[in-house]
């Protein structure tokens, strides 16, 4: 069944992720816990927000948010920058250090996609892509960002 391989692929993905950072924490690389690690997933997805707009998305209180964004700054992972239309804004931005933690998950997805456009047709990947754009705009209203933030 459809829903069966689809849990299947999502499931794959996050254990790769789970292994790779397991690893890292016996090598006491990693210094994210868990909470933090889909914290800072989030900030990365929403590009650039505030405390406040990451709050509201996460639906969390500021000051819950604030603490939150405290510790990641703290460890080095998120930065604040000041807002160059509203000086009194800081925005949250993440630093080299979080992207090549990011790093982990997102070269399997590459790993992954490249050994699609291998296996399949130019016309199956395009009907793929066509179907996952649907899936994410159209198909996941819970999930109501204008834009997602695509790492390069």
């Amino acid at each position: 069944m459809l829903k069966d391989q689809f849990f299947a692929v999502y499931t794959k993905f996050k254990l790769h992720f789970y292994k790779e950072i397991f690893q890292r924490f016996q090598n006491r690389e990693a210094s994210l816990t868990a909470v933090e690690t889909f914290a800072m997933e989030t900030i990365f997805a929403l590009g650039s927000p505030t405390v406040n707009e990451f709050a509201s998305f996460m639906c969390i209180s500021t000051s819950n948010a604030a603490y939150k964004v405290n510790s990641l700054v703290k460890k080095g992972y998120l930065r604040r920058v000041q807002s160059q239309t509203d000086r009194r804004e800081y925005h949250l931005e993440v630093t080299q250090k979080y992207v090549d933690y990011y790093n982990i998950s997102s070269n399997y997805v590459v790993e992954v996609m490249d050994r699609i456009a291998r296996r399949f047709s130019p016309e199956d990947c395009e009907k793929l892509e066509e179907i996952l754009s649907v899936i994410q705009r159209e198909l996941m209203p819970e999930v109501d960002l204008a834009e997602v933030h695509i790492p390069e």
